[in-house]
């Protein structure tokens, strides 16, 4: 009789003290339920932004402007009244601010400005004059 019920006696035990060590296991470690909360790039406070002001002014009355936006992008605006500005703002570590500007007067000058310092300013004279500004890192 011993020979029979020995086997199913030991399976019963090795179940019984399998279920008991994984009761135990998940009372210390899955005591606390896992609280999962949801980040975006929009909840994200903004650290120490750039700001980058291109500046575009002359003796004429509007200009063609080409401008690479923070994202690297290019940009046109057409016909520009003169004198004209646009400031731009962003986290990211480094910029490389880039314009272009040909007026229909007889001078113009373009600025970059990052943070307040002028970085780059040059000007340009002649018949429709054109002069660009370009900051290699800001």
């Amino acid at each position: 009789m011993l020979g029979r019920v020995w086997l199913p006696v030991l399976i019963i035990i090795a179940l019984s003290a399998g279920t008991l060590i994984v009761y135990n296991v998940r009372q210390v470690f899955g005591a606390h339920p896992v609280v999962i909360t949801e980040v975006t790039s929009d909840q994200a406070e903004k650290f120490n932004p750039k700001v980058v002001t291109y500046e575009v002014f002359g003796s004429g009355t509007s200009a063609v402007i080409n401008y690479m936006d923070l994202e690297n992008r290019p940009q046109r605006v057409a016909e520009a009244p003169l004198p004209w500005t646009l400031t731009l703002e962003t986290t990211l570590p480094s910029v490389q601010p880039h314009i272009m500007a040909q007026g229909n007067g007889d001078s113009i000058t373009c600025r970059v400005t990052v943070d307040g310092e002028v970085k780059e300013e040059n000007t340009a004279t002649g018949y429709n004059a054109e002069t660009f500004c370009y900051v290699k890192a800001a």
